[in-house]
């Protein structure tokens, strides 16, 4: 791919599991110019700008005029979202951006795996979900050169990252509602290695899927021996109600009534199995393993 032309990564500021500021460290490695679209021009706004070979620009991604000066000169982009109610005016208004612009050759999207079990008729996932099913359709039906990338289930998801961290670290119980059902998780800097990994293809294949997640999937009580190892203490499974979770585990987060919405109900379907999924993604694109919650332990350790 050209060395001179900017790629464009969203979401460069935070959020999406930290994936944007990791895809632009990772693409400057390469040497290759960066174009971070931030929503805040703040403190992490400022510390990008400091970087060699990264160019700041501040912008909405439902505007259509900040879509399409960011994509400007921009042949390769990277678009993920944190959880948002305008989900899916961002996607539309990315698409219609990209179609304008006519120099795109590769977008890759932050998708999620819970799209691959869903229906048009599906009721039992969250508004989220649902937003991200129908943004791939709307990419797909843009005719966009698009790469969705699918991660199951976040290790920095507050389930995980937040909450079962905070637990373990504080009594050595992780406190989940997920009865004896299995997941496999996936780190976030393997999810942006790997979308790195996309924009850098001297040929990329437009239409993939790749769904992405851990090593392996398996039950909390193995995810806890884990948490074990890591912490080198031993650390078991409380398998919560899942009322009783969400109004005191998961109430106190304060978080925004979407992300709440989303969260437990990522919860409930961890609980109905729906995250037991494992692929050979990760390694196959990267030549190595996914990385384990000893990862997560490890950034999260306190100061």
């Amino acid at each position: 791919m050209p060395s001179t032309d900017p790629v464009l990564v969203t979401g460069a500021g935070g959020g999406v599991g930290g994936v944007g500021a990791r895809v632009l460290r990772e693409l400057r490695r390469h040497g290759v110019p960066v174009r971070a679209l931030v929503h805040h021009d703040d403190d992490r706004a400022t510390a990008l700008r400091a970087l060699d070979g990264v160019e700041v620009v501040v912008g909405d991604l439902t505007r259509g005029a900040d879509v399409v000066a960011a994509l400007d000169g921009c042949r390769r982009a990277y678009y993920g979202m944190s959880p948002s109610a305008d989900y899916l005016e961002a996607t539309a208004t990315v698409a219609a951006a990209g179609l304008a612009g006519g120099r795109l050759e590769l977008l890759v999207h932050m998708s999620q795996m819970t799209v691959s079990q869903m229906t048009l008729t599906s009721s039992t996932e969250s508004h989220q979900q649902r937003l991200h099913r129908l943004s791939e359709h709307v990419l797909n039906w843009s005719g966009l050169p698009v790469v969705h990338v699918r991660p199951t289930v976040f290790m920095e998801n507050p389930l995980f990252g937040v909450l079962a961290v905070a637990s373990a670290r504080r009594d050595g119980t992780i406190r989940l509602p997920f009865g004896t059902a299995r997941t496999s998780p996936v780190a976030d800097r393997d999810v942006a290695a790997v979308v790195a990994r996309l924009l850098l293809d001297p040929s990329p294949q437009a239409g993939r899927v790749y769904e992405l997640t851990g090593a392996a999937s398996r039950d909390m009580s193995a995810i806890a021996a884990e948490f074990s190892a890591a912490l080198g203490r031993t650390v078991t499974y409380v398998d919560v109600p899942y009322d009783e979770w969400v109004e005191h585990d998961l109430g106190p987060l304060s978080l925004t009534p979407h992300l709440f919405d989303h969260i437990a109900t990522m919860a409930r379907l961890h609980r109905e199995n729906r995250y037991d999924r494992a692929t050979d993604d990760v390694t196959r694109l990267l030549g190595r393993p996914p990385a384990g919650f000893d990862s997560l332990l490890e950034a999260a350790a306190p100061e």
